[in-house]
């Protein structure tokens, strides 16, 4: 963490600074520097932003340039009107990119504990620890391969499977495959995990006491 703070204080006093109106004269012009600029001048509290929140450095820089994309939808708009600073702007957005992400992983995480343990009864269900569940199920996905924690991720964001083949380069029949694949793979290993067999085993006892 010091060290991130060092490098974003170095990049504060050795990147040009650049007004407003000149960021976004340039990325409307679709100057390559313009670019290069925010990334150097704004990518580490990006990256500060979404570490502090459980991403990793790979995640920020994703948030960081999926908000530049919707940036510059917005300033293609001759609608637009910034009403606050730059760097607000694309910091609020990121920020809720990433917040949106870890909505979707909070669901999904539910969805599969709640699928491999479909034997249990609702009510003793609802008493199990979500908050260790939740830290198995992203220790799991973690372990995953890139590209299929990649097809996933966009999957919980409502990507379409033809939108997330062109985004990432793949055919639209392996990205269907892929993700099954994942999922299965993601199911199997959280059933799997020690911790999550300590849950249900501490679920059993709980049970036979109850009942």
């Amino acid at each position: 963490m010091i060290g991130n703070w060092l490098h974003l204080i170095n990049v504060l006093l050795t990147v040009k600074e650049y007004t407003d109106s000149e960021i976004i004269e340039c990325l409307r012009k679709r100057e390559s520097y313009a670019v290069r600029y925010l990334w150097d001048r704004y990518m580490p509290m990006v990256r500060l932003i979404v570490t502090r929140m459980g991403g990793t450095t790979e995640d920020a820089k994703d948030m960081f340039q999926e908000g530049l994309m919707i940036m510059l939808e917005k300033i293609d708009s001759k609608e637009f009107v910034l009403t606050c600073r730059f760097k607000t702007y694309l910091y609020c957005v990121c920020e809720n990119l990433w917040k949106s992400v870890l909505d979707k992983r909070h669901a999904a995480a539910n969805y599969f504990i709640r699928r491999v343990d479909t034997d249990y009864e609702s009510d003793i269900t609802e008493k199990i620890d979500y908050k260790a569940q939740e830290e198995i199920f992203r220790e799991v996905f973690e372990s995953l391969d890139p590209v299929s924690r990649n097809i996933l991720t966009l999957y919980w964001k409502d990507v379409s499977p033809r939108e997330i083949a062109d985004k990432l380069g793949y055919t639209y029949g392996y990205v269907r495959k892929k993700k099954c694949k994942a999922q299965a793979e993601l199911t199997e290993r959280v059933r799997n995990h020690s911790g999550f067999k300590q849950i249900m085993s501490s679920e059993k006892v709980a049970r036979g006491v109850v009942y």
